[in-house]
């Protein structure tokens, strides 16, 4: 009986040596795993943000709109050589943008301009630093309806693209003005689905910024009820929002992407089917609808009103708070217009110098400058 008991104990004491031992190596494997686990996102952030040749990556979320022209173009002008990669993530929605941004997974935001001033009241410090090309926004109806007038929508559906755009609350001041409160039915929907939408007969309407309505425009499904500016002159439809931070820790970056966003789009006016094939290529959409919306109707593009003005944004803010979109109209520390009234928009002819302006003296060319300075940061 005692060598039963004997062998039994020392069973029982190997198998609680085992056990202590697989614990032992259950828990190495598990720090190895996260350290492992560490270094892999470390090199993850590292290769998002810097790409081979160690040049710096600035990534800018952007909706693939006429106002935000500028982030194709950086991208595509800063795809090959040395300095500054800006590059352009596209999003289908301002709200996944949004979230981005404050989760500093993007540091650009070309941003729809209402939804700024929310999240600045949020206790996000943002800043405006750069004004959308304007103009650039169409509401259009069913072909086959009798809607020839603003009061004609009365019991009709339109969308916009979201609460806190420019487009909604325009179509309510047009409700207000014809009093029409309460008698159109206002939905929200991402632009790329307002198209369908309309040929299939579930909307009746739709505001946006092109290329957008300039799909059911030239298939024939839809006409034009008022250009934005008829209705709202200068009117802002997206805007640059960065983070306070970014600005304070990279400013010779934001001073390089302000002016290179305005010059891109004094290089755009004149050269509309360069410009209009590569935003193709980025927002996958042909070549000869984006070519439309940036022509027709002739010059109604703004594209030299890029410096933002307190005035307009503290307006925006008065509107919001007017139609229940806002508690109160504080847009205190939202702007930064220092570097876009800094843009130098000198000597602007191909792409190569939307990066840079000419030469300021017989010795250096501020190119050279800026591409020094790129390589520092």
């Amino acid at each position: 009986m005692s060598n039963y008991l004997n062998a039994v104990f020392k069973l029982k004491k190997m198998f609680n040596l085992l056990r202590n031992k697989f614990r032992l190596q259950l828990a190495w494997r598990i720090i190895i795993i996260a350290v492992g686990w560490l270094v892999i996102i470390s090199a993850l952030h590292w290769w998002l943000n810097f790409d081979h040749g160690k040049r710096r990556i600035v990534k800018m979320g952007y909706m693939p709109v006429i106002t935000n022209l500028a982030a194709p173009i950086l991208d595509h002008a800063t795809v090959n050589g040395d300095g500054i990669r800006f590059s352009s993530i596209k999003f289908a929605s301002f709200a996944e943008m949004a979230e981005a941004l404050r989760n500093e997974k993007i540091q650009v935001a070309f941003m729809i301009a209402p939804l700024s001033i929310v999240l600045r009241q949020q206790g996000e410090d943002v800043k405006i630093i750069y004004i959308g090309n304007r103009h650039e926004s169409t509401l259009v109806v069913r072909k086959d309806l009798k809607v020839n007038k603003v009061c004609d929508l009365a019991g009709r559906t339109v969308a916009i693209p979201m609460r806190y755009s420019g487009h909604n609350i325009s179509i309510m001041q047009l409700m207000e003005k014809r009093s029409l409160v309460g008698q159109v039915k206002v939905v929200e929907m991402n632009p790329p689905d307002m198209a369908s939408a309309l040929t299939a007969g579930s909307l009746d309407a739709y505001y946006v910024g092109e290329p957008f309505a300039a799909q059911t425009l030239r298939s024939g499904d839809s006409k034009v009820l008022r250009y934005v500016e008829d209705v709202w002159p200068n009117f802002i439809c997206n805007l640059v929002l960065v983070r306070s931070d970014f600005i304070e820790n990279n400013q010779k970056i934001v001073k390089m992407l302000v002016q290179s966003a305005a010059r891109s789009g004094i290089w755009a006016k004149e050269n509309c089917k360069e410009a209009a094939k590569i935003a193709s290529r980025y927002w996958n959409q042909p070549v000869e609808l984006i070519e439309f919306a940036l022509t027709t109707p002739e010059n109604r593009i703004a594209y030299d009103q890029f410096v933002p003005r307190e005035e307009e944004i503290q307006h925006l803010a008065d509107l919001m708070v007017r139609f229940n979109l806002l508690k109160n109209n504080d847009i205190s520390g939202l702007i930064d217009d220092r570097f876009a009234n800094a843009a130098d928009l000198r000597g602007i002819s191909d792409l190569a110098t939307v990066l840079y302006p000419p030469s300021i003296d017989s010795e250096t060319s501020l190119a050279q400058r800026e591409i020094r300075e790129a390589k520092e940061m």
